[in-house]
């Protein structure tokens, strides 16, 4: 599976086709919040995660996150996010704030 990066751009149709292989209806995310980058693909966040972290990220900025094509939606659940160090006590992001900038970051990145 492969993993894709984007800083600025938006995946091409082929790359969302295979971002979307291991899953189908959705693909895995991590998103790096003071970067603004999300990489995207493969079977899990951790993979996501490990490519962000290769290009520079810093583990407290990437957050994992779901994004759903279809329906134009970002789930916010991932092992990635238990932090309990930073608060996140569950997979899910409990901070309201911080869900709304993954979302903003995703949609900006994701959507057609």
């Amino acid at each position: 599976m492969k993993i894709h990066l984007f800083s600025n751009e938006k995946p091409t149709p082929e790359q969302m086709a295979e971002m979307l292989e291991a899953l189908g209806n959705y693909a895995k995310l991590a998103v790096d919040v003071r970067r603004r980058l999300v990489a995207g693909g493969g079977e899990m966040h951790a993979d996501c995660e490990a490519v962000l972290l290769d290009a520079g990220s810093r583990q407290e900025d990437v957050w994992g996150a779901d994004w759903k094509p279809h329906s134009q939606e970002v789930a916010f659940e991932s092992l990635i996010n238990i932090r309990p160090r930073q608060g996140n006590m569950s997979m899910v992001i409990q901070d309201r704030d911080l869900r709304a900038t993954i979302e903003q970051i995703v949609k900006e990145r994701m959507a057609p």
